[in-house]
């Protein structure tokens, strides 16, 4: 039976527009994703089989272009419109910071980073650049890496800010190993930015480190 034949309480948009997009399943916000079934499968039947075949939701809006097309009920069209949708979720958070200070709103930075960063496949250093209010000027990737290391160079970072003119600047790298725990390494290059940095008068606020599942700061282990 098809999802327009069921009680309208139970229907997934009309379920979200009554109730929020937090009331609902996976499996239902999936649905109004793809719109349609496809033969002998609702909507939210389709859905569930992929949430199973992919492993979870975030496997599923992680998978890359091949793997998601080659999906029954998915293709070129689903997945452009995936990716845009995905792509509006973290333009969105990065207008939120932009709004307000940095610093005021970590969990929206650390949500923010793991957006960028936790479905990479090797290493990025990235900086996001900040004014004197600790408003966001810019979010940007300054060193790839292979699967477990970077190259990152203080003078960049410093000539980037000055560029920019920023006032200060949060520092982020990824763990594709999926282990966020900071290493002595990471520690190092976390000195040795500060003290070039410093000599601009650019501050160092903090230090994340972003794996599959988890972000680490700096500031919160009192390391910067």
């Amino acid at each position: 039976m098809g999802i327009n034949h069921w009680p309208e309480g139970e229907r997934p948009r009309e379920k979200l527009l009554n109730l929020g997009a937090q009331a609902l399943s996976d499996a239902e916000l999936l649905a109004i994703f793809l719109r349609v079934g496809v033969q002998g499968r609702s909507a939210v039947d389709l859905a569930r089989d992929l949430l199973s075949a992919f492993g979870g939701l975030r496997q599923l809006l992680e998978a890359d272009q091949v793997r998601f097309c080659e999906a029954h009920g998915l293709g070129n069209a689903k997945y452009a419109q995936l990716q845009a949708t995905l792509e509006l979720s973290r333009r969105h958070l990065a207008s939120q910071l932009a709004r307000g200070n940095a610093l005021m709103s970590p969990a929206l930075v650390k949500h923010y980073l793991s957006s960028q960063m936790r479905h990479l496949g090797h290493e990025e250093f990235a900086v996001l650049f900040l004014d004197t209010q600790h408003r966001i000027i810019r979010y940007e990737t300054l060193f790839r890496g292979t699967l477990d290391s970077a190259s990152v160079y203080p003078r960049e970072v410093a000539k980037r800010a000055l560029e920019l003119g920023a006032a200060a600047v949060i520092l982020a790298h990824n763990h594709p190993s999926g282990v966020a725990e900071p290493s002595d390494a990471d520690r190092r290059i976390t000195e040795r930015l500060k003290e070039a940095l410093a000599l601009f008068e650019v501050r160092v606020l903090d230090h994340f480190v972003v794996d599959d599942g988890e972000v680490v700061s700096f500031a919160e282990r009192g390391w910067v």
